[in-house]
């Protein structure tokens, strides 16, 4: 490992990354944190839009440099993907180029950057948070909104084009194997990184519990989706109690929660309350019907939780497919349900899933590489 003394390094947010409470912002977060502690002087430039400038930031941080991201819709008319066009700031790219030092795009939201001759010669990482316009085509099928689905289409269009900018990129770090795989038959100098994240050790607790458990932000289209088939599909009948926790509760979901006796739902949970939840399920299910980019909730389950039930989807490249137990219909669900409720959870597989996460996601090791890459 080379010295790390007056290692100086840009990074470029495509959101203030504090608070670190939903999954991109907790992988840049971590990343800054992991890089921080490995010597690295960090520049931090983050684009605000709803989020507050974060004092906790600076004492990671060399410098930290805040960009207004201009949300208005002018931004909708342009060729570029609005999430790039709203990212378009001239003080951002002055400041780039006040030195030679590397830069850390934080995904495709970032990229205009690529688009400019005059950093030609400088070590340029893209890290990419999902395959973008897959993401966003895959939101385009599940709105109603007829407006919004003809933006998310339109949005996916323009993302798949804009993508090729990546070609300019020095290196990109991929999230998951899945996007590894998609990147690298594409571009070159591409390589894996999990995401960076909170987690120390295993704390998942031997024996049983006696309720399932789903999480998630349920003002989310997605997670409103996996919450209904749960409700109507699943637990229809099973008398087994299962827990909904999550920011946002619709009122729909609250009123359909006080017809079914074995549903409970838990609405805003704080951090200790829903480690307590996740901590004392006997079995967290964690559902998605897109396979894009690393849940990063299926690893706190996974570091916090007993039993991780998962369709296919949700695993979408994360490399832990032994930690947990697969279904991808209702009725298989109701099965493994079942069987796991007559299952303790052992010392035995505890200390596999320390094994395995310790391998594969474990933040020293990862920012290694990391730095590797910078140079």
């Amino acid at each position: 490992m080379k010295s790390t003394v007056d290692k100086h390094l840009h990074i470029v947010s495509f959101d203030v990354p504090w608070p670190a409470n939903y999954g991109g912002v907790i992988d840049v977060f971590y990343k800054i944190k992991a890089l921080a502690s490995k010597g690295i002087k960090i520049h931090l430039h983050a684009f605000e839009y709803g989020r507050e400038q974060a004092d906790e930031l600076k004492q990671y941080c060399e410098s930290v440099h805040y960009y207004k991201r201009d949300i208005s819709k002018k931004n909708l008319f342009t060729s570029l993907p609005y999430i790039v066009s709203s990212r378009n700031s001239e003080k951002l790219i002055d400041q780039l180029l006040a030195d030679r030092y590397p830069i850390l795009l934080e995904g495709l939201h970032s990229c205009l950057p690529l688009n400019d001759l005059r950093f030609n010669g400088r070590n340029l990482i893209v890290r990419t948070h999902n395959i973008e316009h897959e993401y966003y085509h895959h939101l385009a099928q599940v709105e109603t909104d007829i407006l919004k689905k003809y933006y998310y289409y339109n949005e996916a269009k323009k993302l798949k084009k804009f993508e090729s900018i990546l070609l300019r990129a020095s290196h990109i770090v991929a999230i998951s194997k899945k996007d590894e795989q998609y990147f690298s038959s594409r571009y070159d100098h591409v390589v894996f990184i999990p995401a960076f994240h909170p987690h120390r050790e295993v704390k998942s607790q031997n024996g049983k519990g006696d309720y399932v458990l789903y999480h998630g932000n349920l003002s989310v289209a997605e997670n409103k989706t996996a919450v209904k088939y749960l409700t109507e599909e699943v637990f229809n009948d099973l008398n087994i109690p299962l827990i909904i926790a999550g920011l946002n509760p619709p009122q729909s979901l609250q009123k359909q929660v006080e017809t079914m006796p074995n549903v409970k739902l838990v609405a805003n949970p704080t951090d200790e309350e829903l480690f307590d939840l996740i901590n004392n399920a006997h079995v967290n299910i964690s559902l998605t019907f897109q396979a894009t980019g690393l849940k990063l909730k299926l690893l706190n389950t996974l570091y916090n939780g007993r039993f991780c039930l998962v369709n296919d989807k949700m695993l979408s490249g994360s490399a832990v497919d032994e930690l947990c137990i697969l279904a991808n219909d209702a009725l298989s669900m109701k099965q493994q349900i079942k069987k796991l409720m007559r299952r303790s959870f052992s010392k035995k597989e505890i200390a596999r899933r320390a094994h395995k996460l310790g391998m594969l996601y474990h933040n020293g090791h990862n920012v290694d590489r990391l730095i590797e890459l910078i140079g």
